[in-house]
């Protein structure tokens, strides 16, 4: 599907993850879930302090995810800030549970455009040798022709980064090359 927000726009590569995509008429969510071949530890070190080594440039608004930050405290920012000054708060964080989940609250590139809220949750639990990793979007509210677009297009966004963290962690890269 081609998107109208080229910051959503991507193709996916194939992953062993799951993903589930419900929409409405006033919101949708979307889930992945994926098991890692590392402790959550790991997972979740990469998660919050390694962001720009892993997370697509391409859905940066400044194509540079060395630029991202997160603070991991409640009230904290995931935040992109702009060489030439500025920036823009992506989700801010309300919720840590070091190592088990970090929920941020949202919304996301052009969903910042309409009356949304969105609740992001990455859950770390344990999996045989592993860790299971769960992502789950929430967005709710109105958005001026309704979310049968750009679900897919945010579903298919959160499945690549959840490829690229799951990639990181197990290979030292982001990207399959």
């Amino acid at each position: 599907m081609r998107s109208r927000h080229p910051i959503l726009a991507l193709v996916l590569a194939p992953t062993a993850a799951i993903a589930d995509v419900q929409v409405g008429a006033s919101g949708f969510v979307v889930k992945h879930e994926a098991t890692l071949d590392a402790p959550p530890a790991r997972v979740y070190e990469a998660l919050v302090r390694q962001i720009g080594s892993w997370w697509n440039p391409s859905h940066t608004y400044t194509a540079n995810s060395g630029n991202l930050s997160l603070d991991t405290r409640p009230g904290g920012c995931f935040c992109e800030t702009f060489p030439e000054g500025g920036g823009v708060e992506h989700l801010r964080v309300v919720y840590v549970a070091p190592g088990r989940e970090l929920r941020l609250a949202g919304a996301l590139g052009p969903l910042q455009l309409s009356g949304l809220a969105g609740s992001l949750r990455w859950r770390l639990s344990d999996a045989a040798g592993g860790t299971k990793l769960e992502v789950t979007y929430s967005v709710g509210g109105f958005m001026e022709g309704g979310f049968t677009e750009i679900a897919p297009a945010v579903e298919a966004m959160l499945g690549d980064q959840v490829a690229r963290l799951v990639r990181f962690v197990t290979t030292g890269a982001p990207t399959a090359e």
